[in-house]
């Protein structure tokens, strides 16, 4: 078992749902907030976590986390924190789950409302503390388990990214077995979430080697482990690199992001359609990938590298190869996007905290063309 100290300790291997309790104690919680979806209720996933804990304690549970946290639900959990008298958040699930349980864990030792902690604003210096949080990762995606960051649909239609060293969770429980009855589908559209990830941190201008090496084994992970995992979901070693992808993906991206991520945050917030992050930056990635490559051609050699590619292959090609491969939908319109919808896509992503650290400044008429060609 590896125990890893970068941004959080992240106990990591099959098995690691047993050090739990272990952690809670060392948090200080005695009466857990778990914050999860109703599908991890209905499959008995989260009868299987609460089983580790000590007997008798007092859990609360709450499962209406949507697929698109929204401050609706942030405020409907933090309420049911607030009324149960708990001292302490389990975020359970996907990035839906733990991205609800940091906004609630903030809520209850600085109180509301969300929309002044955006950092756009200058609102984290208003951020007092947070509650003891613990990640329990159920996707090899997202990575907030180790981030700095969480994101949430305020009230006034913004999905806006929340960032502050705060929102780190006191400790991360990767166990890949949580993963092992994830559909197809999940495990394809996670993955790319985490791959792009890799490459987006990878591509900030920002110096960071350190990062920047994460980023690279993280990539180099993931890229040779996708198919078998979305192919085989019982695949122990797969699921194992995937989970570890989607960990080093956050881990790099304290760099920052990118005009992918803009992007999928801006059609996120569609309220319509309720798209998955992941599928979107699987259909984002490979329009910005040519759309970067005039000034990353150094960088790109080192993504070639990772991804066991030849010198002179086509990023964006490989990409959309790979969504091919995993069944990834082709593009915007099989989700239901319309050009109705580009105007406001475009507005948001410019103000999207990713878009600021993209390699190369993109302008709404950038924005524009990217969302055309990802139709």
């Amino acid at each position: 078992m590896a125990t890893l100290t970068y941004l959080t300790t992240t106990q990591f291997d099959f098995g690691s749902i047993s050090r739990l309790p272990a952690e809670m104690k060392k948090a200080g919680i005695t009466k857990p907030f778990i914050a999860t979806d109703k599908g991890l209720t209905s499959i008995g996933l989260v009868d299987k976590i609460t089983a580790v804990l000590d007997e008798g304690m007092a859990v609360s549970v709450f499962d209406e986390t949507p697929g698109n946290p929204t401050e609706e639900a942030v405020l409907a959990a933090f309420d049911q924190y607030s009324q149960e008298g708990c001292d302490g958040v389990i975020a359970l699930g996907g990035g839906s789950s733990m991205d609800l349980g940091k906004a609630v864990a903030l809520l209850a030792k600085s109180g509301g409302p969300l929309a002044q902690y955006d950092p756009l604003a200058k609102g984290g210096r208003l951020i007092k503390s947070v509650a003891p949080l613990i990640a329990v990762p159920t996707t090899s995606g997202t990575g907030s388990e180790v981030s700095i960051g969480f994101v949430v649909i305020l009230n006034d239609g913004r999905k806006v990214t929340f960032a502050s060293p705060h929102f780190i969770p006191k400790a991360a429980i990767c166990d890949p077995e949580l993963t092992l009855g994830l559909p197809a589908g999940m495990t394809a559209a996670t993955g790319m979430d985490a791959i792009t990830h890799c490459i987006e941190a990878f591509l900030v201008p920002a110096a960071n080697p350190p990062a920047d090496g994460v980023a690279l084994d993280g990539l180099w992970r993931g890229w040779r482990n996708l198919p078998k995992a979305v192919k085989d979901g019982s695949d122990r070693d797969a699921r194992w690199e995937m989970m570890m992808c989607s960990t080093e993906g956050a881990l790099a991206f304290i760099k920052g992001l990118g005009a992918v991520h803009a992007l999928s945050h801006a059609v996120g917030r569609i309220k319509r359609l309720n798209l998955h992050h992941g599928t979107l930056n699987a259909i984002f990635l490979p329009a910005v990938l040519r759309f970067n490559q005039s000034v990353c051609e150094e960088k790109y050699s080192r993504l070639r590298q990772a991804m066991g590619l030849e010198p002179d292959a086509d990023l964006a090609d490989a990409i959309t190869a790979m969504n091919r491969e995993i069944d990834i939908p082709s593009g915007l319109r099989a989700l239901g996007v319309e050009d109705g919808d580009i105007p406001d896509i475009i507005t948001y992503a410019l103000q999207d905290l990713a878009a600021f650290t993209n390699p190369r400044k993109a302008t709404a008429e950038d924005y524009e063309a990217l969302i055309k060609q990802s139709l």
